[in-house]
């Protein structure tokens, strides 16, 4: 089996992939103090043929277990590129950050777009949310769908806008239309980085951020295009890094 390992800020994933290249193992473990203890125990006594790691935490894991690493970049590029051949546009919302990925003829990225200075921009912003509201994280989405207002928030940097959310919890504000609002601000920070990097058909959306229904109607509607997730959208990276393995196995080329 060809394994792909994505330690990211707050999750850490494990994909397995098989000759044919389907997806025949799937691990999601929070990420905590050395995740490489946990993928070792995780990966113990399995058929490895090769494994890769990305995210920030592959020169961890390629230290511990001498393995190649790729850039989450390329990971998210090269697992969208799989499921979606004529994608040209990846955007990516991680826990620490999120971006837009320009993508070529056979998988490859010629330029990219990151934030990683202002959380309130990422999925860690989402999650700070649901739990303040007392929502479940995999329900937030839907359940902010109910608001019958569109409340803004306008604050730039995640501690002033966790203050701004429990204001209006204290004025009893309703949980969904303080949602929705926290969901459509993260909606316009993606849209206008995507935009900043003209955009091109098709756009497939990524990363743990991809799984908020409400969030990805958000963003197709900024864009006005079409927005296309993949089944295991938060595994992508750690997909990818699986097939770049599969790959050099193979002596398979994306030229």
């Amino acid at each position: 089996m060809y394994y792909g390992v994505d330690i990211g800020s707050t999750y850490t994933k494990i994909v397995g992939i098989d000759d044919n290249k389907n997806i025949i193992d799937i691990k999601v473990l929070d990420t905590v103090i050395n995740p490489d203890e946990q993928v070792k125990e995780y990966l113990k006594d399995k058929p490895i043929e090769t494994l890769v790691a990305t995210g920030y935490g592959r020169y961890m894991m390629q230290e511990a277990f001498d393995v190649p690493v790729i850039s989450e970049i390329k990971a998210h590029a090269k697992g969208a590129y799989f499921f979606f051949p004529d994608v040209r546009t990846v955007i990516d919302l991680g826990g620490q950050d999120s971006k837009v990925i320009k993508v070529t003829e056979g998988g490859n990225f010629d330029n990219f777009k990151m934030n990683d200075k202002c959380a309130a921009g990422t999925g860690k912003f989402i999650e700070m949310a649901a739990v303040k509201l007392q929502i479940p994280l995999d329900e937030f989405g839907d359940f902010c769908k109910k608001a019958d207002k569109t409340i803004q928030i306008s604050s730039m940097c995640a501690v002033f806008a966790e203050s701004e959310v429990i204001s209006l919890m204290a004025k009893k504000e309703k949980p969904e239309n303080i949602g929705y609002g926290i969901i459509d601000s993260i909606a316009s920070r993606l849209a206008g980085m995507a935009k900043s990097i003209r955009p091109e058909d098709k756009i497939v959306f990524t990363g743990g951020g991809a799984k908020n229904s409400l969030l990805r109607e958000l963003l197709s509607k900024k864009l006005k295009k079409e927005v296309y997730t993949p089944e295991y959208p938060q595994m992508m990276g750690a997909f990818g890094a699986a097939l770049a393995g599969y790959e050099t196995t193979k002596g398979v080329t994306n030229e």
